[in-house]
């Protein structure tokens, strides 16, 4: 079985201390910890002020499965953001040089993973690690 693990370390001297934290984790199917995720999609896309577009479509065949999604914003210009949402709510902006890395729940077909560009052409990279998707037929 594939692994695949994510890492973060964050430092600040935000405090008169300083602060370190680090974690890490390995990503794997729903319910388990003997099988990694096996399957990925990916993608880079360029967009444009005003844009908004399904990055990812929540689907029947992910409900209920495990799904780790990172986004990038690879723009270099401080001022241009992206507005993540699903299921129409607000999760966050993704400024110039900032990523997030969530787990995606698909658990209804209303939980499409949304993107909308303000100031500029945006950058965007991103990855979603997920089981293996049931197909419906052979011609899937």
């Amino acid at each position: 079985m594939p692994t695949t693990t994510a890492a973060v370390t964050l430092t600040s001297d935000l405090l008169s201390d300083a602060m370190s934290v680090s974690t890490s984790t390995t990503c794997m199917k729903a319910g388990t910890t003997a099988d990694g995720l096996d399957q990925l999609r990916m993608g880079y896309n360029e967009i444009p002020t005003g844009t908004s577009f399904d990055l990812l479509d929540a689907t029947a065949a992910a409900i209920d499965k495990a799904n780790k999604v990172l986004i990038a914003n690879e723009s270099t210009d401080e001022t241009y953001y992206v507005i993540i949402t699903i299921d129409a709510k607000v999760i966050g902006r993704l400024y110039a040089g900032d990523w997030m890395f969530i787990p995606w729940n698909c658990d209804d077909a209303t939980h499409d993973l949304e993107i909308q560009a303000y100031t500029g052409t945006n950058n965007i990279s991103w990855v979603c690690l997920h089981e293996g998707e049931t197909l419906g037929t052979s011609g899937d």
